[in-house]
């Protein structure tokens, strides 16, 4: 690995540079459970509002007697710690209660998206062997089949207007006492969550992430991104992937207030509710932002943003200099992860000039290098596939011991190591720019082409809204052509 002391693999300056360690845990309570922030939130906080969604608003006290409820009910239908719960629900209120009841038993989250079909429902069912689902009725067409095929789950919870025959279907738990909730002892190592990647590259993987990685990675985003009990998050991310996911977990924590929506596709709506709420803190993708940039941002009052986050793919840079120009006042963090790590790097707003384009240096507390095709370690100023490694990553993969093998690899100091597949050049500083992920890469007339170029190329161009480039076989030149 570089030595040098301002490259890639010395990201640790971060927390010594630009943040002190809040509370020098990054102010957790006691206790490496992920709950145990929320339930420290709800004490001091009762009566501050929590969770915002729709016509709902309820406070910290509200949340928590919510989340006793389907608590209780777990555990006296006998979920025990360690066992899996299935998650699969819209966004909403009863996903951010559905995650805490089921980590304050000690029982391992395995969110699902709500537009999961049958055939990778049951195979989600099947892979965790879960014992449980949280869900709603709007989704019956999906598990009802499931449910009648299968003799898992042994319980099922269903949120909205219960119409099934199946003995094992019961009304979403009405609340509880909230001074009843507490959190069943867990192990740093203890399983949090099952977060099943999409599956391009084959049959859906999931990821193993103990309460010690979550809070590794909370507590990194947390201090770069200096958030605040006052914030107001602005959330219509899936919940439940890990970038909305995670959103859920550090504002609860924190105490501060999350306003949810049911999800992106209406960028009008989604305007008008950050600009009613006073939204600060808004994480977004290139997608959404695009959407949004397709309607006129000075109609809507947005000047109490503070932060703006883009992660999962590169902003264009014509996309970030008119975001910039229509709310001056926030500071844009580009951020690079996967759900392996939850995030590996953080452009500071500061550099952002500097450094058009890059997804900045590495996480507080990791260590990361690039390596070449052969396993080689890069130089600062070269490119290769990034290398990742500190308490947030991952312990492997549910059940796939060959998976975990090709992705998590010693460390020089023997420590495991997460190959990303992701391609980075980095600059004589360490600053990385992602050029591609390892299976994107198209060859063409015997250049390696990068379609993330091409891509925010052509996002330059007046009157483009967004863009994809794919390599496709070609006869010509006996190479792909690219195709746009």
């Amino acid at each position: 690995m570089c030595s040098r002391p301002c490259c890639c693999t010395a990201s640790s300056w971060r927390l010594g540079r630009e943040h002190a360690p809040l509370n020098g845990t990054g102010d957790f309570p006691p206790g490496p459970a992920l709950s145990c922030a929320f339930l420290a939130s709800s004490e001091r906080l009762a009566e501050k509002t929590a969770l915002v969604c729709g016509d709902e608003r309820l406070g910290y006290g509200e949340v928590r007697a919510r989340v006793a409820g389907p608590a209780q009910a777990l555990a006296a239908a006998g979920v025990q710690r360690g066992e899996r719960v299935l998650i699969y629900l819209d966004n909403g209120i009863e996903f951010a209660v559905a995650l805490h009841a089921v980590l304050a038993l000690g029982a391992v989250i395995v969110p699902v998206s709500p537009q999961t079909k049958l055939d990778k429902l049951r195979f989600l069912l099947a892979d965790t062997e879960a014992v449980a689902l949280l869900t709603q009725a709007s989704l019956a067409p999906v598990w009802q089949p499931m449910l009648a095929a299968s003799p898992a789950p042994a319980v099922v919870w269903v949120a909205g207007a219960l119409d099934n025959a199946d003995p094992r279907c019961r009304p979403w738990p009405a609340p509880a006492d909230a001074a009843s909730l507490s959190q069943a002892p867990v192990q740093g190592h203890d399983l949090a969550a099952l977060i099943y990647t999409s599956g391009t590259t084959g049959m859906p993987k999931g990821v193993m992430l103990g309460h010690a990685n979550m809070r590794a990675a909370w507590r990194s985003v947390q201090a770069y991104l200096q958030l605040r009990e006052d914030d107001v998050i602005g959330l219509a991310l899936p919940m439940s992937f890990s970038y909305g996911l995670y959103h859920v977990l550090m504002g609860l924590g924190l105490g501060a207030t999350v306003v949810i929506e049911r999800g992106m596709a209406f960028p009008v709506k989604l305007l008008q509710r950050w600009a009613q709420e006073r939204v600060t803190v808004f994480p977004g993708v290139p997608t959404l932002f695009a959407s949004l940039l397709a309607q006129n941002l000075e109609r809507h009052d947005l000047h109490h943003l503070r932060i703006v986050t883009n992660a999962a793919a590169p902003l264009p840079t014509a996309h970030l200099q008119r975001l910039r120009a229509a709310w001056p006042q926030a500071r844009f963090f580009a951020m690079y992860g996967m759900t392996e790590c939850k995030r590996a790097s953080y452009l500071d707003p500061a550099d952002a000039d500097e450094r058009a384009g890059s997804v900045g240096r590495g996480m507080p507390g990791q260590r990361h290098w690039l390596v070449d095709e052969a396993g080689r370690e890069v130089p600062c100023g070269g490119t290769g596939q990034l290398v990742v490694a500190g308490e947030h990553v991952m312990q492997g993969y549910w059940r796939n011991a060959q998976a975990t093998a090709e992705k998590l690899r010693p460390a020089p100091d023997g420590t495991p190591a997460l190959h990303t597949g992701d391609i980075f050049r980095s600059d004589a500083d360490g600053y990385l720019y992602f050029v591609a992920r390892s299976d994107d890469i198209i060859k063409t007339r015997g250049e390696k082409v990068s379609p993330v170029e091409v891509e925010h190329a052509i996002c330059q161009i007046a009157g483009v809204a967004d863009t994809a480039v794919v390599g496709c076989p070609t006869n010509f030149w006996a190479t792909p052509s690219m195709p746009m």
